[in-house]
């Protein structure tokens, strides 16, 4: 899946403008560029990102919020 629709739409936005086909039933979202957690509480958490990208990168081509994770992954 993509982050982004072709024009530069998001996908991944803080809040759903689209009938809803399942309330709170996803755990992990999985992109060309990147992988997410997702947390009923917490919200979104970065947890890997494709090799020679940042969390900057990613932030630039998200609707939301996310935190990164805390583990190394990024050496």
């Amino acid at each position: 899946a993509a982050l982004c629709f072709q024009g530069g739409k998001h996908k991944i936005l803080e809040k759903c403008s689209l009938p809803l086909t399942g309330k709170q039933c996803v755990d992990r979202i999985i992109t060309e560029k990147a992988v997410f957690d997702v947390d009923k509480i917490k919200g979104l958490t970065l947890i890997e990102i494709w090799e020679g990208l940042t969390p900057e990168d990613i932030k630039a081509c998200t609707g939301t919020d996310f935190v990164v994770s805390t583990i190394n992954w990024l050496d």
